[in-house]
């Protein structure tokens, strides 16, 4: 064999390692603003795949679907409609989960409760006081979802004045869109969050899992709340609903910004957040408001009967004193 023929086989290895090695992955970051709040991606690839203006672009067309702040929007132009309208293919997936999880809270969860929100004034128009009970009353008439009808892709209302808030599931089917994005660019290790609704995928090059910080209302004389336990999954969704963040004060009490789509009152239950891991993000996040509005025992059970579906609860005691209970698949994921 020939010396040169003796080169080639020897760096034949090297060239072909060299070829078919694989790029070490990097971890790329997009922060933005959208839906009146922070979002955050955090995803691992050999390039940068994903722009900020593509986010932008996914977040503004569900916004123009369902954002009340937006005059133009779809969900706009069905509170103002007589009938109902023709729905997108976005305001479509969440009305369908939506009276999905109707059914299955029995009715505490309820997507028409939008004139009591605005009423209590956590909605787009502010308010000069809170509503007396024969306004309550009067407004309940056009409450429930029993007053809509889905015929394919159009959504019928049988009172005219039958309006919609999305905002208690819209924003985590927002970060399944958006994580659905990343994945069809081949992205498989990711986090996605928007306004504290997470959901994440995958491990990272070095074999270990993103970690998620759970936050809970801090001690007396704190003003910020504080993370109270770590936890870590491979694939899944995690929100928050709770009351300890969003209020109004009315003398020396808090007005939650949670309403019984029922009574047409703000939540008054010992519960003060509901932190709920789903496959999803649309999920979690639709049940994790119909949750708060539920009892202790009453919460643990419905999620302890689901599959899938695990929570942990920060309530408040008939002493006043601040405690915490968790699922047992919950306690799993926790990162000592």
């Amino acid at each position: 064999m020939g010396y040169l023929h003796k080169i080639v086989l020897l760096f034949l290895p090297l060239l072909l390692s060299f070829l078919f090695t694989k790029k070490e992955q990097q971890l790329y970051s997009i922060h933005g603003y959208a839906q009146g709040t922070d979002y955050s991606i955090k995803y691992f690839a050999d390039s940068a795949l994903i722009t900020k203006e593509g986010v932008d672009n996914i977040l503004l067309k569900i916004d123009s679907s369902m954002s009340l702040y937006k005059s133009y929007s779809l969900i706009s132009k069905f509170n103002s409609s007589e009938n109902g309208v023709s729905l997108d293919p976005h305001f479509l997936a969440v009305i369908r989960k939506s009276f999905e999880i109707f059914k299955d809270t029995q009715g505490k969860f309820d997507v028409t409760v939008a004139p009591l929100v605005q009423a209590w004034g956590f909605g787009p128009k502010p308010i000069s006081v809170f509503p007396d009970s024969a306004e309550i009353t009067e407004l309940l008439k056009n409450v429930g979802m029993d007053y809509l009808e889905l015929k394919g892709n159009r959504l019928l209302k049988r009172r005219p004045n039958v309006h919609l808030d999305l905002n208690g599931i819209a924003q985590g089917y927002s970060v399944d869109v958006v994580a659905d994005y990343l994945e069809g660019k081949g992205i498989h290790c990711y986090m996605v969050e928007i306004g504290g609704e997470i959901r994440l995928k995958g491990r990272k090059p070095d074999d270990t899992t993103m970690k998620i910080g759970i936050e809970g209302p801090a001690p007396d004389g704190v003003s910020e709340p504080q993370i109270r336990h770590i936890i870590s999954f491979i694939e899944g969704a995690v929100t928050t609903s709770g009351n300890y963040r969003k209020f109004i004060k009315s003398g020396n009490k808090k007005v939650s910004h949670l309403i019984n789509p029922k009574t047409g009152y703000p939540l008054n239950t010992e519960l003060i957040s509901v932190t709920v891991f789903a496959k999803d993000a649309l999920t979690a996040d639709g049940y994790d408001n119909a949750i708060m509005a539920m009892g202790l025992k009453e919460a643990l059970a419905f999620v302890s009967a689901r599959r899938n579906m695990e929570a942990y609860i920060i309530y408040q005691r008939k002493d006043g004193a601040i405690a915490d209970t968790l699922t047992t698949g919950f306690k799993k994921m926790i990162v000592n």
